[in-house]
């Protein structure tokens, strides 16, 4: 067993930044920015010239622009043979790395060999302004050009120049001194970015029928099914059991789509003429975007498709037409929640159709400040270096800080906004180092490590100041690559309308009224997943794959003996209260402790004499174990404990497991076999003992005030419950609760109960796991 780090190394750390919510507001920066320090910019906006004057021999002018401050240079896109050109470019140089006093705005013509220097204008830099939003933007100026002598020249150049903070709204546009460092062509991978999900739909086709197929082979009875292929996705019915022309299914298949619907749902009629051979009978298309949306349960209508067969004729391909057709029942499901998360940790839990929106409850501020002691991800130049950047991912809005360039201390002082739509939900950051800042380089980017905060377990307009250990798992074992520095405010809009909240079911009702398999849902999830990361990555700069499928957890489901233990424990950890209640009640028994022996007989005496107190007894003691538990209470939200995970402690061979590809990479067929078999219920067995380990955690959630407007609720209804059970005959609740357990059907509703939705709020340490 490889040597257990020091726990302090990955534990959570308050911190102390210097940012403005709870201090004195001193400037209007403080309203909008006030989660993370205050970074300070020197801007410099290039508009226009004009009048420049010719430089070569060709009486033509080349022109562009160098922005020059100390060892620092931007320059402009160049133009053509113009003399009035027009850049307006902003450049951004950070105060902490200027080392001059003088800025520098140089026009200089484009040339073969030696670039000629036409004019330029200088700024003392005690002597810019500062801007503060949200005041309105600084007009550009027209300034006249000097030669290197300081004397007036010919031309004149359109400038902004100001002193300004990452507030500034020329921020994310700007050009950075950062970009210095990087190839032009890379500059745009090192930017700011916001990012939106695809909007992901599912589609339910149901294969009804088909009528009048026309087989090769007359003589013998078809033996038919339907394949349904949606771009990367394929699915088929089983054989229909009337073997004939008139074939029947019902059958519902379910995919996963994306808007702007790209791909249309392509139905295919097959024979199976052998084993192994099939044979086509029909084709049709059906492009998504005629499909009908449904919001409930209601069935939508019936159409008749008809089937085209393509045959190849001396190389030409020809529509032969004939009477066949199926009968299917396509409809676009709005009234689901596509899960492309996992579900213990989900960030967004609404339906896709947004008629079906509620309103926003509140809303999530997160400062993403800093990082410490990151670990150097790559050598570059015979050295090691980390260009960092983060991604947090909270519903459909992705965000991604601007890369710092070789700094294991990067400081990004960004501050991004959610709407809340349901506290039971997590938001995860993770910290990646680029590796597409030379020249298009294709390698991947490294995961630095991720945290995952869940809004029930933070405290109402209360800023959160940690910094979180940036953990991350590989075959050599678990591995501290820093720390990220955040700042987390969760603010409601109406605290009666969160509280209600906990009333309601977690997922959307068209779950519970048709609900999904569980086998079901996982596949459908990996659909989503790739959909996600294929639409991200084709944005501009992408949000590669493998950023997001380590933000979306993809290989959560694989087989970990690390998991498996650890889910082991939490269980065990579960029943530890009932272990300690069995080894108090064998104490009371014993007489270990002769005056508590002899109040426990007489609480049980008078518990026979009078069992109305029974209940009300056991409330109130709930009541008062919870309000006892109350200075307890966790200050700080959850983080990755790699203790729980027993990621610390894990053995070297079962590190090797866990890191083997599936299928696994052993020699033997049969080995293989039988190790992936092995691997695949293990699986299923670690997903139901983490499911079971996570609602004995809840239960444990409902008096430890880790969420605590859930506890305030428990506590507060055990109170109220005592009062009105001492008050009430006992046959009275006992009558009244029989007749609830047995009414009639008619009376129940097929949505989850007020106690049931409560209870699968509750958060549970699976927030937590590695």
């Amino acid at each position: 067993m490889q040597k257990v780090p020091n726990p302090r190394e990955f534990a959570l750390k308050e911190t102390s930044p210097n940012i403005g919510a709870g201090a004195v507001i001193r400037d209007k920066l403080s309203c909008t920015y006030d989660l993370v320090e205050q970074m300070q910019y020197l801007y410099v906006r290039v508009v226009k010239a004009k009048d420049l004057p010719t430089k070569d021999v060709t009486g033509s002018l080349d022109p562009y622009v160098e922005v020059k401050l100390g060892n620092y240079k931007g320059l402009t896109k160049h133009f053509e043979k113009k003399s009035n050109p027009q850049w307006n470019q902003i450049f951004a140089f950070s105060k902490d790395r200027i080392q001059a006093s003088v800025l520098e705005v140089i026009v200089k013509d484009k040339d073969v060999i030696a670039d000629d220097f036409v004019g330029r204008v200088w700024f003392d830099l005690n002597d810019i302004p500062k801007r503060i939003p949200p005041d309105s933007p600084l007009a550009p100026q027209w300034y006249r050009l000097e030669d290197r002598k300081g004397e007036k020249a010919k031309g004149e150049l359109m400038l902004a120049v100001w002193m300004g903070t990452q507030a500034d709204e020329a921020f994310s546009d700007s050009w950075h001194s950062d970009a210095a460092l990087v190839g032009s062509e890379a500059v745009a991978n090192i930017r700011s970015k916001v990012y939106l999900s695809p909007k992901l739909w599912y589609v339910r086709v149901n294969v009804i029928e088909a009528q009048d197929l026309v087989p090769t082979d007359k003589s013998r009875y078809p033996e038919v099914f339907v394949k349904v292929a949606l771009g990367n996705q394929f699915s088929r019915t089983r054989m229909s059991q009337i073997k004939t022309i008139n074939p029947i299914w019902n059958e519902d298949l379910m995919f996963v789509a994306a808007e702007p619907f790209e791909e249309p749902l392509v139905l295919t009629v097959e024979d199976r003429v052998a084993p192994n051979k099939d044979e086509t009978l029909g084709k049709c298309m059906i492009p998504l975007h005629t499909v009908q949306r449904r919001l409930d349960h209601k069935p939508v209508n019936t159409r008749w498709h008809n089937l085209e067969k393509h045959l190849v004729v001396e190389g030409e391909k020809k529509d032969t037409k004939f009477a066949s057709r199926i009968h299917l029942r396509v409809c676009l499901d709005g009234g689901y929640h596509v899960l492309d998360e996992s579900t213990h940790h989900s960030s967004d839990l609404r339906p896709t159709a947004k008629q079906l929106w509620k309103s926003a409850i509140g809303i999530l501020e997160v400062g993403i400040i800093s990082a410490q002691g990151l670990m150097p991800m790559k050598t570059r130049d015979g050295r090691g270096t980390t260009d960092a950047y983060c991604v947090a991912k909270f519903g459909q809005k992705w965000i991604r800080t601007r890369t710092i360039v070789d700094s294991f201390s990067p400081k990004w002082n960004e501050q991004y906004t959610w709407e809340v739509f349901d506290p039971s939900t997590v938001i995860t950051i993770g910290v990646f180092d680029n590796n597409h800042l030379q020249g298009g380089d294709k390698s991947k980017d490294s995961r630095i490590g991720k945290v995952r905060i869940r809004l029930s377990t933070l405290e109402t307009d209360r800023v959160y100041t940690h910094s979180y250990p940036l953990l991350v798992l590989n075959p050599s074992g678990v591995k501290k690559t820093g720390e990220v520095q955040l700042a987390v405010r969760f603010t409601n809009s109406s605290y009666i309308n969160m509280l209600y909240m906990y009333s309601t079911p977690l997922l959307p009702k068209m779950h519970y009224i048709h609900p999904l398999s569980v086998i079901h849902l996982d596949h459908l999830r990996h659909q989503a997943t790739q959909i996600v990361s294929m639409r991200m990555s084709r944005a501009e700069p992408p949000l590669r794959k493998e950023v997001v499928e380590y933000m979306l957890d993809v290989d959560s489901h694989m087989w970990s003996m690390r998991r498996s233990k650890a889910n082991f424990f939490r269980i065990m950890k579960v029943f530890e209260g009932l272990i300690a209640f069995e080894k108090w009640f064998d104490q009371i028994c014993n007489w270990k402790n002769p005056i508590t022996s002899i109040l426990i007989h007489i609480l049980f005496i008078i518990l026979v004499l009078y069992p109305e107190l029974i209940l009300p007894t056991i409330f109130l003691y709930m009541f008062m174990i919870g309000i006892w538990n109350f200075r307890w209470r966790p200050r700080h939200p959850p983080h990755m404990d790699t203790r729980l995970s027993h990621a610390d402690a894990a053995f070297p061979d079962e590190l090797d497991e866990e890191f083997d590809s599936f299928p696994t990479s052993r020699s033997s067929d049969i080995v293989k076999m039988r190790y992936d078999r092995l691997r695949s219920i293990g699986g299923k067995v670690q997903s139901f003992v983490g499911d079971l380990a996570t609602q004995g955690e809840r239960f444990q959630s409902l008096l430890s005030w880790r969420d605590p407007r859930a506890t305030t609720l428990f506590v507060t209804f055990c109170f109220v419950a005592a009062i009105v059970l001492y008050v009430t005959p006992f046959q009275v609740v006992l009558l009244i609760t029989g007749f609830y357990v047995l009414r009639h059907p008619r009376f129940r509703h097929k949505l989850p109960s007020v106690p049931l939705n409560f209870f699968r709020r509750l958060p549970a340490r699976s927030d937590s796991m590695i």
